[in-house]
């Protein structure tokens, strides 16, 4: 977080260095670099959806190689309001302040509808990108229900306790997928991936109905 927005000339700078010293995911022994850099009055107080200053990820190296400094369509990220959470339920804190001492909790109808919002488009991506879109709509779900973050195995195993045995294959393949035990492989069980994405999908709408936005005693915790 920035007491000020930063120049297009410190963002260039930033960009150097940030392609020199991150890796690239699975390509390299160096390790992938994500960084958003946030004006502190954009986020203090909260508003949503709330605004970035800056970001680098492995999955703009592109845009960026090709001398993009500002390759994104929009300023608007409300996933801020999910990784905020995130920092002040669990961080280590490198230099400075802790973060508790910069950061305004994130409101909980932030948080919810920063998780919900993207739900359909994540669905759209359920072919190309099977594993990560079935283990984020059980992290969706398993918070929804129960106001607790949890890592995407331990919101697979949530899941698979409330999933009908016919769809259990399916989420069982995209844990051990994430955790490194199985190659990506789907084949065998490709007819389920759908139906197990509609059930999971059918029960966030249903459980998101349900909630109260502005329910302020239902804060959101991580998961023991």
């Amino acid at each position: 977080m920035t007491g000020r927005a930063i120049t297009l000339d410190e963002k260039k700078k930033l960009v150097t260095n940030l392609l020199e010293i991150s890796g690239i995911y699975m390509k390299d022994p160096k390790f992938p670099i994500e960084m958003t850099i946030v004006e502190r009055t954009a986020i203090n107080p909260w508003t949503f959806p709330s605004h970035f200053d800056f970001q680098y990820g492995e999955w703009l190296r592109d845009s960026f190689e090709k001398g993009s400094i500002e390759p994104w369509d929009s300023y608007e990220m409300p996933d801020l309001a999910l990784i905020v959470t995130q920092v002040l339920l669990k961080s280590q804190t490198l230099w400075g302040l802790a973060p508790e001492q910069l950061l305004a909790p994130v409101p909980t109808k932030y948080f919810m509808k920063a998780m919900l919002q993207d739900l359909n488009r994540l669905v759209d991506d359920l072919e190309q990108d099977t594993r990560n879109v079935l283990l984020t709509l059980a992290r969706i779900w398993s918070t929804l229900v129960t106001h607790a973050i949890r890592s995407k195995p331990d919101a697979a195993d949530w899941v698979m306790n409330h999933l009908p045995n016919t769809y259990q294959p399916v989420m069982k393949r995209a844990k051990s997928i994430c955790m490194g035990e199985e190659n990506e492989h789907w084949d065998d069980i490709r007819e389920l991936i759908k139906p197990c994405a509609d059930f999971m999908v059918t029960e966030i709408n249903a459980q998101s109905s349900l909630v109260n936005l502005e329910d302020r005693n239902a804060p959101i915790t991580l998961a023991e």
